[in-house]
C-alpha cells in the first residue's frame, strides 16, 4: 500500500516540505467521494424547514439547530470543541425598534420601510435626534493609508452625516484608487457607522443604491428592521451614534434638491477625492424606541483530534443562523434561509463525515465551527475572534463556507480575495485534478471578503479561504440551467422565498465540498503552515 501526497502537497513540497501520513489514496478518495448531493438536500431540508423558524439567534430555532449539530456531530465521532462542550456562549442584546416612526427632514415625514430604515445600536429603550444638521460627507471614509479623509478639518459634534454606500473605487472603477472595482472594508455598512461614531456625530444616514450596495432595497427593509443583534456591553455602546440607518436613493435625491445641491453632481464630487458639504439649513428629526432583551446565543464547535499533531488545527467555518420569523409580515412569514446558509452548515457535516470516515485520523485536526448571528454583522465570529477557543497561534488556517453553489458544475472555482494567501495555489492544484481552473471574484463591488465569518479569522492573522461556485458552466445544458436559478437565487436573497427547492442543482456543490476536504486535507499534512502573500493586507501577528 503506497503512502499517500496529494498533487498539492507535490507541488509545494520543494518549498514547504511535507509530512507523510499512512492513509492511502484510495483512503483519501474514499473520503473525498462520501461527499454527495442526497446527503446534502437531506441535512438542507431539515435545517431550512419551517420548524426551525428561519434560525434567529436566542430563538427556538436556535435550540433545535445546535441539538441537530450535536448530533450529527456526536455521530462522527466528534469530540466537543470547547472543553466539554460542543458550544460556545456568546451574550447578545436585541434591539427591536418600534415600526411606528418618522424622519422628519425639511418638512416632510419620511416613512419607515418605505422610505427609510432607522435604528440605535445603543442598549437604551429610547434615543432621538432632533433638529440634527445635515451634513454630507461623501463615503465617509478616513483611510490614511489611501490618503483620504472625507471628514478633515470637519467637526461633526451633534450633526448628523450622510454618506454613500461603497467606496470611490467602485464609482470611478480605477484600479489606483482604493482597490478599484473591490470593495474594501471601508466601503462597509458596519464600517461607516463606526467612523461616525468615532468622529462625534449624532446620527448617521447611508443612501442606499442597488448596484454599490450590490443588494435591492427590499434587503435593506427586511435585514435590518425587526430584531437586531448587538453584544452585550457594559458601555451600552454609548459610544455609538445615536441613530443610524438608511434612506432610499429617490429620498436622497430629493433631500439634495431642497439642500440646493445636485445629487448627481455631489456623487461625482465625492469619488474625486475626500469631499464633505453641509446640506443648507436643512436637519433631521426621528425618536427610536427600542425593546430590548438580553440573552445568550451559542457558536457550535467540534474537533476531530489530528493522529500526529493535534493541538494545530485547521478550522472549517459557517454561520447556521439566518433572520427568523416576522409575525408582523402578510404571507409567509418565516425566513427559511435555505441557501443562505442552510447550504453552508450542511456542507460542514459533509465535510466533517469525509473526514470522519477515514481509518485514520489527519496528521492535523479538524474544527469545524458554525457561528451564530452572522447577518446581524458577523457577531459570532467577531466573538470568537475576541475569546478563540483555539489560540491563533495554534490555528493553521480558516476555510469559509457560505450560500453554497446551487447552480450546477462549473468549469472554475470563484475566490474571493484571490491573491491574498498561499491557500489559492493548494486550491489551484486541487481544482486542476477535477478539471477546474482558478477564477477571482465575479463580483468585487459588493465586498465578499469583509461579509462572511472568515474576515474575522483573517483580522487574527489566520490565512482564510473563502471560495465556491464560478462563473464558467461546464456544458450548455448547465448555462441554460444557471440563467434560470439565478434570478431565483438573486430574487430571493433575505426574503422568505429562499426556501429549499427540489429543482435546485446541487452537483457543484459537491464539487466544490470535495475540493474544500483536499485542500484541509493537504494542509494538515504538509509540515509549514500556509502564509499571507506579501501584497496581502493580512498578516500573522
Amino acid at each position: 500500500m503506497k503512502r499517500y501526497f496529494s498533487l498539492t502537497l507535490l507541488a509545494t513540497a520543494v518549498l514547504a516540505g511535507c509530512a507523510t501520513t499512512s492513509l492511502t489514496s484510495d483512503d483519501v478518495s474514499k473520503g473525498y467521494n462520501s461527499i454527495n448531493a442526497e446527503q446534502l438536500a437531506e441535512h438542507v431540508k431539515v435545517l431550512a424547514s419551517d420548524e426551525f423558524g428561519g434560525r434567529a439567534p436566542s430563538s427556538k430555532g436556535e435550540e433545535l439547530t445546535l441539538a441537530y449539530l450535536t448530533t450529527e456531530f456526536k455521530k462522527l465521532g466528534f469530540q466537543p470543541g470547547n472543553g466539554d462542550s460542543f458550544l460556545q456562549e456568546v451574550p447578545l442584546v436585541s434591539l427591536e425598534a418600534d415600526p411606528d416612526m418618522v424622519l422628519n427632514i425639511g418638512g416632510k415625514a419620511y416613512q419607515y420601510k418605505k422610505d427609510m430604515v432607522m435604528g440605535s445600536s445603543r442598549i437604551s429603550e429610547q434615543q432621538s435626534i432632533k433638529d440634527s444638521e445635515l451634513v454630507f460627507v461623501g463615503y465617509g471614509v478616513n483611510a490614511p493609508e489611501y490618503n483620504w479623509n472625507d471628514y478633515e478639518g470637519l467637526d461633526v459634534t451633534g450633526k448628523t452625516v450622510v454618506m454613500l454606500v461603497n467606496d470611490p473605487g467602485f464609482a470611478t472603477k480605477d484600479p489606483a484608487l482604493f482597490t478599484g472595482d473591490a470593495m474594501t472594508y471601508y466601503g462597509r455598512w458596519t464600517y461607516k457607522y463606526e467612523e461616525a461614531s468615532r468622529q462625534g456625530a449624532a446620527g448617521a444616514i447611508i443612501i442606499h443604491e442597488t448596484a454599490p450596495a450590490s443588494y435591492p432595497w427590499s434587503v435593506v427593509e427586511n435585514s435590518w428592521s425587526g430584531e437586531q443583534f448587538g453584544f452585550q456591553k457594559e458601555n451600552n455602546n454609548m459610544d455609538r451614534v445615536t441613530v443610524e440607518g438608511w434612506v432610499t436613493a429617490d429620498v436622497a435625491k430629493e433631500l439634495f434638491t431642497k439642500a440646493g445641491l445636485d445629487f448627481e453632481t455631489a456623487k461625482a464630487n465625492a469619488a474625486k477625492g475626500a469631499y464633505h458639504v453641509d446640506m443648507g439649513d436643512l436637519t433631521a428629526s426621528v425618536a427610536v424606541k427600542n425593546t430590548i432583551k438580553k440573552s445568550i446565543s451559542y457558536n457550535f464547535i467540534a474537533t476531530l483530534p489530528g493522529s500526529k499533531k493535534a493541538d494545530e488545527h485547521i478550522i472549517y467555518s459557517a454561520h447556521w443562523d439566518h433572520l427568523g420569523t416576522d409575525k408582523n409580515r402578510k404571507g409567509d412569514q418565516i425566513y427559511n434561509g435555505a441557501h443562505d446558509n442552510a447550504t453552508g452548515t450542511a456542507g460542514l457535516i459533509e465535510v466533517a463525515e469525509a473526514f470522519a470516515s477515514l481509518p485514520k485520523h489527519p496528521s492535523r485536526s479538524m474544527t469545524f465551527l458554525a457561528v451564530t448571528a452572522e447577518e446581524q454583522g458577523l457577531l459570532g465570529s467577531k466573538y470568537y475572534a475576541a475569546n478563540p477557543v483555539i489560540p491563533a497561534n495554534k490555528t493553521v488556517a480558516n476555510i469559509n463556507m457560505d450560500s453554497l453553489n446551487l447552480l450546477g458544475k462549473v468549469k472554475d472555482i470563484s475566490v474571493v480575495g484571490l491573491g491574498k494567501s498561499e491557500m489559492d495555489s493548494l486550491l489551484a492544484v486541487a481544482a486542476k485534478a477535477q478539471g477546474r481552473t482558478v477564477s477571482g471574484d465575479p463580483k468585487p463591488s459588493s465586498g465578499g471578503y469583509y461579509r462572511s465569518d472568515h474576515f474575522a479569522f483573517a483580522n487574527m492573522g489566520i490565512p482564510a479561504m473563502y471560495a465556491g461556485g464560478g462563473s464558467e458552466a461546464l456544458d450548455e445544458e448547465t448555462a441554460n440551467y444557471r440563467k434560470r436559478m439565478s434570478l431565483v437565487l438573486r430574487g430571493c436573497y433575505h426574503q422568505p422565498c429562499d426556501r429549499y427547492r427540489d429543482e435546485w442543482d446541487l452537483s457543484g456543490a459537491v464539487q466544490d465540498l470535495q475540493l474544500f476536504y483536499q485542500v484541509g486535507f493537504d494542509i494538515s499534512e504538509q509540515a509549514q503552515w500556509p502564509t499571507w502573500n506579501k501584497n496581502s493586507e493580512f498578516q500573522r501577528k
